[in-house]
């Protein structure tokens, strides 16, 4: 995983020793995104302008979400040992906090994404893997397929495989070597999943038009034209040139 420098700067222990995320701000989305609910279409913007984390979650949320969907976006910003951010010897992190792991919303920022990158887990040989980056969780309610490959049915799925496979590049030996951390899926996944289907997509933005203004610049129609259909209300076509024919001797 890389990240880019403006999470970075809120969360140096997101910091690599080894690579820079190399894409320009302008290529990004924007940063802390704004979190809106399924459930609290009315509320807007929930996320205060801030970026979602252990520390501040349920000083946002309280209130909003019920005791169960708390304990799944709990676990959706408690960090947890990644391939790059672990306590091993192998690692791409040099701050003691970086070793403690990654959190679901270090990509998925605010539900949504900051942008950052890594390489698809299930290809090989390294040449071949290509480098995606994070999708949103915005409308996974809807979704169907999860996954690079979309070979996922269920945000449960999505939720339980991150953990598991993709965060160690898809490599069982090195999870457990580096520190895996099994969810249980009737509580934990269970509760992570159902908070991420309540992430919305933004309101459409509201048209400042009305009837009476559409009415007043639509051009006029004839009243002669109202009862039937006539040359003046739709332009005509162009008549044909009657082809000649040539006398032959």
């Amino acid at each position: 995983m890389v990240f880019p420098q403006t999470e970075i700067k809120l969360l140096a222990r997101l910091a690599r020793f080894d690579l820079d995320f190399d894409l320009p701000d302008a290529f990004l989305p924007e940063f802390p995104p704004a979190i809106f609910l399924t459930t609290r279409p009315d509320l807007g913007d929930v996320s205060q302008g801030k970026l979602v984390t252990l520390e501040n979650f349920q000083e946002i949320f309280g209130g909003i979400l019920n005791a169960k969907d708390l304990e799944g976006l709990r676990l959706l910003v408690t960090q947890a040992p990644q391939q790059q951010f672990n306590a091993t010897a192998d690692r791409k992190t040099e701050v003691a906090t970086g070793m403690q792991g990654v959190t679901c919303f270090d990509c998925h920022v605010n539900g949504h994404t900051s942008g950052a990158t890594h390489l698809v887990g299930d290809i090989r040989p390294q040449s071949h893997r290509r480098r995606i980056d994070t999708p949103t969780l915005r409308g996974v309610n809807i979704q169907r397929l999860f996954g690079s490959q979309r070979a996922l049915r269920s945000i449960e799925d999505f939720t339980e495989f991150e953990q598991r496979a993709a965060y160690f590049d898809g490599d069982h030996l090195t999870a457990a070597a580096k520190g895996v951390n099994p969810l249980e899926r009737g509580s934990q996944v269970h509760f992570m999943a159902e908070v991420q289907e309540l992430f919305d997509f933004p309101p459409a933005p509201a048209w400042a038009g009305t009837a009476s203004s559409t009415r007043r610049n639509s051009r006029p129609v004839p009243r002669k034209c109202r009862a039937r259909r006539c040359s003046s209300a739709r332009p005509s076509a162009p008549r044909a040139t009657p082809r000649r024919s040539t006398p032959t001797t």
